[in-house]
């Protein structure tokens, strides 16, 4: 069953990607869970909310799904789900991948593994809003390891974009534990061609497609927790009403 474009889906990734067509899409832009966070294993098992709410925030995230994988499931499973990226995506098409430090070699791995041109890392540098550690260097920093599926031609009024993006992330706005910002994922989407198809396997509460319509893009999304999928449907429709009343999206 091909799934209908602007359209989110609620289940597993793999059964998400298999319906879709093969080499039909202009871009792949996700955030998949990192398993990372803690220094040991039990740690890393643990919920995702311990391990990445910062100390002192009272908001309180619903849990996600995927996130407890040691090292050599966690690779086993991105290649899983990137090989079936790789498929529907088109010849020349970008993909980029959100990580963390710890799992940025893993991710680089995977991202070559399925046959993917690894072209570099992007950096979204968060702001000195970070909770800073004294005598350490803050972790101010989350990345965007890219490439794309063969050679990459630019298309026609193709832009030159940042490789570092400024953006923090405020949490009076944020709506899941790991979320990125509206701002900064409009930065991010950009990089496919004018117009294109954006495939998100990992939507969360809905930053990447909210983006995505904001810059003028298709897209077909899924999420595994139906409480967060809820999350994204309602921010979309708040989106789309603030873009037909004629408010400024962001």
């Amino acid at each position: 069953m091909q799934h209908t474009l602007l359209s989110l889906s609620v289940g597993d990734c793999l059964p998400f990607l298999e319906a879709l067509d093969s080499e039909s899409f202009d871009a792949l832009v996700t955030d998949p869970p990192y398993s990372s966070g803690g220094l040991h294993l039990s740690a890393k098992q643990g919920s995702a909310r311990r391990k990445y709410q910062q100390s002192g925030v009272q908001k309180t995230y619903p849990e996600f799904l995927g996130d407890h994988r040691d090292q050599r499931s966690h690779l086993r499973w991105m290649v899983l789900w990137l090989s079936e990226a790789f498929r529907v995506l088109k010849p020349g098409a970008p993909v980029c991948l959100f990580s963390d430090w710890r799992q940025m070699p893993l991710t680089t791995d995977a991202l070559q593994g399925v046959g993917f041109t690894w072209r570099g890392v992007a950096v979204w540098d968060k702001t000195e809003g970070i909770r800073p550690q004294l005598g350490r260097f803050r972790a101010q920093a989350e990345f965007i390891v890219w490439g794309s599926k063969g050679d990459m031609p630019a298309p026609e009024g193709a832009r030159v974009l940042p490789g570092v993006f400024r953006h923090s992330n405020k949490h009076s706005e944020k709506l899941h534990v790991t979320g990125k910002p509206i701002s900064l994922m409009r930065d991010v989407v950009r990089i496919c061609r004018p117009g294109g198809r954006i495939v998100e396997p990992f939507a969360g509460s809905g930053s990447t497609l909210v983006a995505a319509e904001l810059e003028g893009y298709e897209w077909a999304a899924n999420e595994g927790v139906p409480t967060i999928a809820e999350i994204a449907s309602r921010r979309l429709q708040e989106a789309r009403h603030a873009s037909n009343t004629g408010c400024q999206g962001g």
